[in-house]
């Protein structure tokens, strides 16, 4: 049974999304999706961490449901803040 959730992602291009979540009730990673763990560079000092997905999930899973459109801003050019005439 798919666990889906909405999600609103993009900045720039704000999506509304369906996706799909990790299984709560997964024996192997218990819920988390996947499996982290630290690793090391050649002189034993931690350099990062990486994650391997569970396969109870797949979070390339997703499906639009709606675009929201880009609002323009129109340049008014400089104006100096403190100038008292009116702008016309």
């Amino acid at each position: 049974m798919p666990r889906l959730r909405i999600q609103l992602t993009g900045w720039d291009r704000r999506t509304l999304i369906l996706t799909d979540t990790p299984d709560p009730d997964c024996p192997r990673c218990d819920g988390d999706g996947g499996f982290a763990y630290d690793y090391g560079d050649h002189e034993g000092e931690y350099a990062g961490t990486d994650w391997d997905p569970c396969t109870c999930w797949d979070e390339t899973r997703r499906w639009t449901l709606l675009r929201f459109p880009r609002i323009r801003r129109r340049s008014r050019g400089v104006r100096d803040p403190w100038n008292v005439e009116p702008p016309f």
